[in-house]
């Protein structure tokens, strides 16, 4: 089974850094970036099983509603549906790092609930993720990692990362044309 796992702000859709709060809080603040929707029909086409993990603490800060994430994830889906790409699973973290969840990145629990107790080898696995916080939840949970540059980090910032990521590429489409050609 060939799977993958994408981080969702910065990777599929404009990361909301300059949005009231910092978070997409309602649909029309969903972007989707270039190429997202294109990569994933790829990712599909190739027979890859696409999660979607993603921390959304503005959940707990009470900047959105759970049911407003819903909406923004089925309206998100139907998109990505309209152009030939499949998600098998969304799991989002709604909690603040003070909560000390299992399931806010850096930690593996998004995976774990993804594969929900199936037996997988990750070590072919990638994680693209556009924060160090998506490149250590990838290397804690087996994956490798790709770093994707459409989102927060920033190449100027390297010295200062907690953790190298495996591969670095301009944005997703970049990513997976990339994993298409090497891993097919």
């Amino acid at each position: 089974m060939k799977i993958i796992f994408l981080d969702r702000d910065g990777v599929i859709n404009r990361d909301p850094m300059n949005l009231a709060y910092g978070y997409v809080t309602r649909w029309k603040e969903f972007k989707f970036l270039p190429g997202a929707k294109q990569a994933i029909r790829k990712l599909t086409k190739a027979g890859y099983t696409i999660y979607i993990i993603s921390n959304q603490a503005g959940i707990a800060r009470g900047y959105f509603t759970l049911k407003a994430l819903r909406g923004i994830t089925k309206r998100m889906l139907k998109e990505i549906e309209r152009a030939g790409g499949k998600i098998a699973g969304v799991f989002y973290c709604p909690h603040k790092d003070e909560d000390n969840c299992d399931c806010r990145k850096p930690k593996t629990g998004l995976f774990k609930k993804a594969l929900q107790r199936r037996k997988v080898d990750l070590k072919d696995t990638f994680f693209i993720g556009d924060k160090i916080a998506d490149i250590q939840a990838g290397h804690a949970a087996g994956c490798k990692t790709i770093l994707v540059l459409s989102g927060k980090a920033r190449l100027k910032d390297k010295r200062r990362w907690k953790a190298k990521p495996d591969f670095i590429k301009r944005n997703l489409l970049c990513a997976v044309n990339w994993i298409l050609r090497t891993k097919g």
